[in-house]
């Protein structure tokens, strides 16, 4: 009985040792993903935020060329008339 007693008490200290191993691989890959989602978040983020800024820039840009153009010709009628 003592033999079948030392059997399983071997037994349960290996199935622990695994199951712990597979934890430790598990909790690794698990912070390989948070990371992986983090920095993927972050590039969208980056990514979202410098097309909004292109976008601002080319409309200020516009806008600024049609004023001039406008306060041009209006200068110009102006002083022909």
């Amino acid at each position: 009985m003592a033999m079948k007693m030392r059997q399983s008490l071997a037994q349960f200290e290996r199935e622990f040792l695994h199951q712990t191993q597979r934890e430790r691989s598990q909790s690794v890959y698990l912070q390989r993903d948070v990371v992986v989602r983090s920095r993927k978040r972050s590039y969208e983020r980056n990514l979202k935020r410098s097309s909004m800024r292109f976008w601002v820039l080319a409309l200020s840009l516009v806008a600024t060329a049609v004023l001039v153009t406008g306060a041009m010709f209006a200068s110009l009628y102006y002083l022909l008339s």
